[in-house]
């Protein structure tokens, strides 16, 4: 191998790290011009939205904010700035399992309020969750086993995956790699 392969492997493992390190999901130059579009359904509310929130290497703000309100806090009605790469995540989640139905949202953003009657009621909800910060989102993908469903987000490793077969969802942050 001549030296300039191997300046070049270098350079080109050293950008793979960086963007993984940024918690950013790595895209090929083919997938940074496709656009990206989510559908969501809303469990609670029972609304429905589809935008397309990544076009030309970059976000759709326009259509990010249109997602932001079917992943509020129904309780109190607020809405939040969900993480854009939590966006990305679900987005790659969906494309690795060839999903094209709407994602059934169970929760997503919760503001403080929301977090702690929640916790108050079960052991299992985080104090500190990542759902207060935007960065977190629980869903299901109807047609697809939820033990699937874990797997490919796992494979993925781009943030937190919670599994909760019991009651049918899947949870996913864009915090730590970890999974419970």
């Amino acid at each position: 191998m001549t030296e300039i392969c191997r300046q070049r492997r270098r350079l080109l493992g050293a950008s793979v790290a960086t963007m993984a390190l940024a918690g950013l999901p790595s895209l090929s130059f083919a997938s940074r011009a496709t656009p990206k579009v989510l559908s969501f359904y809303n469990r609670h509310t029972g609304e429905t939205g589809r935008a397309e929130f990544w076009r030309d290497g970059g976000v759709v703000e326009a259509g990010a904010e249109a997602l932001d309100p079917l992943l509020r806090d129904h309780r109190q009605n607020e809405v939040a700035a969900i993480d854009r790469r939590l966006y990305h995540l679900v987005s790659a989640l969906t494309e690795r399992l060839e999903f094209r139905g709407d994602i059934h949202v169970i929760s997503g953003y919760r503001s403080d309020k929301t977090n702690e009657m929640l916790a108050a009621r079960s052991g299992g909800v985080a104090k500190k969750s990542y759902h207060t910060r935007a960065m977190a989102v629980d869903i299901a993908l109807p047609g697809i086993a939820l033990e699937q469903v874990r797997d490919a987000a796992l494979a993925l490793g781009l943030g937190g995956v919670g599994y909760y077969p019991r009651s049918g969802f899947l949870h996913v942050d864009t915090g730590p790699v970890r999974r419970w």
